[in-house]
């Protein structure tokens, strides 16, 4: 899943870095030459539509979203084991409701052919097809990961529960940080 991980941050890193020069070519342009491209914020909505589903796969599968773990570490770690098994599921729940709400759209589009209201008239269809397939990237990442949360709750594994889907604690956090400072020196 790492790999996964890694090939949806590089997709995403490009896709900015590749609005960042058209955003950059159209600040110059309007400066320099008083003209525009006309549509560069509608790229940017489609960047962030198709970007985010794939931070949402990079979050899962690093297991960097943000936790309030306060309560979380007072529990024992049956209790913490339950959390972490209701998280994986839940998310995966939800990636399926939003891939299903995003087919639709998709199917909605083709359907009647709409198209942006922009200078560019873009057909829908491509942008939000390419926004479906970050969807399930996000949703494919979202149900490996519960399968494996069920996996382990079958074989009652508190500790691999604990282990894969528990947030850090403060001294794996520190650990991180020392190792990442120690790599920088």
């Amino acid at each position: 899943m790492q790999t996964y991980s890694r090939v949806c941050a590089i997709v995403f890193g490009l896709m900015m870095t590749a609005l960042c020069v058209v955003i950059s070519v159209e600040t110059i342009m309007r400066k320099v030459l008083n003209h525009s491209l006309a549509g560069v914020d509608e790229l940017s909505g489609y960047a962030i539509a198709i970007g985010a589903p794939l931070c949402f796969a990079i979050a899962a599968v690093e297991q960097s979203h943000i936790r309030i773990n306060l309560l979380h570490m007072q529990m024992p770690p049956l209790a913490k084991a339950v959390l972490n098994f209701i998280a994986a599921v839940s998310l995966a729940a939800l990636s399926l409701y939003l891939v299903v709400f995003t087919i639709r759209t998709v199917q909605d589009t083709q359907l009647f052919g709409s198209t942006a209201q922009t200078p560019w008239m873009t057909p829908l269809i491509w942008p939000q097809s390419i926004w479906m397939i970050a969807m399930i990237a996000f949703t494919f990442s979202t149900l490996v990961l519960a399968g494996r949360a069920i996996w382990l709750a079958l074989r009652r594994d508190v500790d691999g529960l604990l282990r894969e889907f528990g947030p850090d604690t403060v001294e794996d956090e520190l650990a991180a940080e020392l190792s990442d400072l120690e790599e920088r020196a």
